[in-house]
């Protein structure tokens, strides 16, 4: 009895650690088989991210992405101002004309002074964009370079704006339009004329900002002003101190002064012409209404307060001045 009992007890343990191994292997398949499908998974994602990656920076260089931030792509206002100091002013700004003419812009202003002493030019230059620095750089070579600044602007927001409230202004414009040609009545008409005329105003507003902005951002501005080797620089520094306002102001007298003086010359031929006649003319009236008023008579009516005098109190020469009678004491009760 003892015999078997041993031999069933040691089956059961034999089935239980066959059933914990089996187990164990299945387990571990099951780990290694889903440990080894995502890493299928992240080579394969891998890749794919790649040649997406490899995709996209060809879409837009840089490695951008899906944003396009290409200089080339957006609108900016470039504006240039320099200052050059030459040999020859004339043949500086002859150059420079040259300069811009080629590079396909125009020469907006010109203003010249000729002058030994103070011979300069100022031009102002309009570029094509991407000419810009093209021609800085060509200027700044005419001479020796004293002052140069270089602003821009970017109006991509605004050009985008812009753009889609025209769309939007286009599409009110043929909506009304289009009831326009339904009306039935005069006042429907009357009303959708003005409603067309109002909405095609405004949409000839935007219209025009976007034209100056087109300019602004396909033609760039150049002031460049060219100096003789005597000449004096064109803009000075503003001082600042107690004498530089003390300058400020007497120049600011000065000036209102002058503006007086003018305005009083101005004025003071009027005032002889027609001012010293009225004046005699007054004073004539006057000394003629002196003349014909007579002087008060004795039973003339006198104002308030310019009567005869009252009779005052009699003195001694009039005679004995008589005592008042004496006033009676009063009574006490009974």
């Amino acid at each position: 009895m003892g015999g078997r009992r041993l031999r069933g007890v040691a089956l059961v343990a034999v089935g239980l650690i066959a059933a914990l191994g089996m187990g164990a292997c299945g387990a571990g398949g099951d780990s290694g088989s889903d440990s080894a499908a995502p890493a299928a998974d992240g080579g394969a994602g891998r890749d794919a991210a790649a040649e997406g990656g490899a995709d996209s920076d060809q879409a837009a260089p840089g490695g951008t992405g899906g944003a396009d931030l290409r200089v080339d792509q957006r609108s900016i206002i470039y504006t240039g101002t320099m200052q050059v100091r030459v040999d020859d002013v004339e043949a500086a700004a002859r150059e420079a004309t040259t300069a811009v003419t080629a590079a396909g812009g125009f020469v907006g202003a010109d203003r010249r002074s000729s002058r030994a002493a103070e011979a300069r030019a100022a031009l102002t230059l309009r570029v094509p964009a991407d000419r810009f620095a093209a021609v800085i750089d060509r200027l700044a070579g005419l001479g020796r370079q004293e002052r140069r600044e270089i602003r821009t602007e970017d109006v991509t927001e605004q050009v985008v704006d812009l753009d889609a409230r025209i769309a939007t202004q286009r599409a009110r414009v043929e909506s009304s339009r289009k009831l326009l040609a339904r009306a039935t009545s005069v006042d429907e008409l009357v009303r959708l004329e003005n409603e067309v005329g109002t909405r095609q105003a405004d949409l000839a507003a935007l219209e025009a900002r976007k034209r100056r902005l087109a300019d602004l951002t396909s033609l760039s501005t150049i002031t460049v002003t060219f100096l003789g080797q005597d000449a004096s620089t064109a803009e000075e520094e503003a001082d600042l101190g107690f004498l530089a306002g003390l300058g400020g102001g007497w120049t600011a007298f000065l000036a209102s002064a002058r503006v007086l003086l003018t305005v009083l010359g101005a004025v003071l031929p009027f005032a002889v012409v027609i001012g010293v006649p009225l004046w005699l003319l007054l004073l004539w009236r006057r000394r003629v209404r002196s003349r014909r008023t007579p002087p008060p008579g004795p039973g003339a009516m006198l104002p308030p307060g310019l009567g005869p005098m009252p009779p005052g109190p009699a003195g001694p020469a009039d005679g004995p001045v008589s005592a008042p009678p004496p006033v009676p004491a009063a009574r006490s009760g009974p």
